[in-house]
């Protein structure tokens, strides 16, 4: 079974609490929306705003702290997105935010139990570089470390 099928449900969620957060964030700074587009909008089922504008701030987070509900309760989940500074030990220093400006420097402390993957390939937390693309995503019982290698140029 592949690393992304056995996961995908913590995924699922991390994203959809991400979309459902931009969603709700979209429809407040929006208003009250009125006129013949919103109306017309709301009778084909379709929520203006939310179909592009939530996803692209969703997939330009870099830091998210999230409150997902399960059979037992309320867990957190945590994801953070940048590059990588340094690896040491179980240490990740990631540098949060663009190329062009920085959010700010972390630093993760990885389980060894972590599922690293990079550029799709089974990998160790030691095999990441500097200046690797990183998410993170921190729950209660399992932790992913995804990274990908820019494209040069």
């Amino acid at each position: 079974m592949s690393f992304l099928r056995r996961h995908s449900r913590i995924a699922v969620v991390a994203l959809s609490c991400i979309a459902l957060g931009a969603g709700a964030s979209a429809i407040a700074s929006a208003g009250a929306a009125t006129g013949s587009t919103a109306n017309a909008a709301h009778a084909h089922g379709r929520h203006p705003g939310l179909r592009g504008r939530g996803l692209r701030w969703a997939r330009r987070a870099v830091h998210a702290d999230l409150v997902v509900p399960t059979k037992q309760g309320f867990v957190n989940v945590t994801v953070d997105r940048g590059a990588v500074d340094s690896v040491s030990g179980n240490q990740l220093i990631l540098t949060e935010g663009t190329e062009q400006q920085t959010y700010k420097t972390v630093t993760l402390t990885i389980p060894s139990t972590a599922k690293v993957r990079d550029d799709r390939q089974a990998a160790t937390l030691s095999s990441l570089r500097k200046g690797q693309r990183v998410i993170v995503v921190q729950a209660p019982k399992r932790t992913f470390v995804v990274a990908h290698t820019p494209r040069q140029g």
